[in-house]
């Protein structure tokens, strides 16, 4: 009789504790997203005594060496915009060859690249906007001239290991500045001033 009252009360035990546990269906935690806000840029330009200006971030530090060459430094964002300026002698062909080159030079690690072509007639400026997807080392690259004197490539590097989905709205973010210095470059020659 014993037994038989252990065994009873075993499974009244099991059955309420089932009963108990099952009255909410157990579902898995959505997956979360990283939620990143930017402040929304304002623009100022960046004169210099190099053949051209253009409109950078006020968000930024903008250095510029006596090559011409410009570091825009981003320190919210541990990343930079590094430009390499290069006066055109004949050997346009050359300078494109070279910015493409160090473009496709990231295939290695990218899962693959895209360009998107940039032309203003009015202020002759030309170029293109190449991104990077995939742990490249540099997710954007650009390159703009006037066709007969100027030419400028540009990099984008971060100053964290390259983790692509991690950094992709900070790549986004810059690529909109980037397409604002494009769009605002103006060579310093007579013959080019629009304003």
């Amino acid at each position: 009789m014993r037994k038989l009252f252990i065994k009873l009360s075993f499974i009244t035990f099991l059955c309420c504790m089932t009963l108990i546990s099952c009255k909410d269906e157990v579902l898995p935690k959505p997956k979360a997203q990283l939620r990143l806000e930017y402040p929304e840029p304002v623009y100022k330009p960046v004169s210099s005594d190099c053949p051209y200006v253009f409109d950078a971030s006020q968000a930024t530090d903008v250095q510029i060496n006596e090559k011409c060459w410009v570091n825009i430094d981003y320190p919210k964002l541990k990343a930079s915009i590094n430009m390499t300026y290069r006066p055109v002698n004949n050997n346009l062909k050359e300078l494109f060859l070279e910015a493409e080159k160090l473009t496709f030079n990231h295939t290695i690690k990218a899962d693959g690249i895209s360009s998107v072509p940039y032309a203003n007639k009015d202020r002759k400026v030309y170029g293109s906007i190449f991104e990077v997807s995939g742990n490249a080392a540099s997710p954007i690259q650009f390159h703009v001239t006037d066709s007969s004197k100027h030419f400028i490539t540009g990099a984008v590097y971060f100053n964290v290991q390259p983790n692509y989905d991690s950094i992709k709205p900070a790549i986004s973010y810059l690529q909109k500045d980037i397409i604002t210095m494009i769009e605002s470059m103006q060579w310093k020659d007579e013959s080019l001033k629009t304003n």
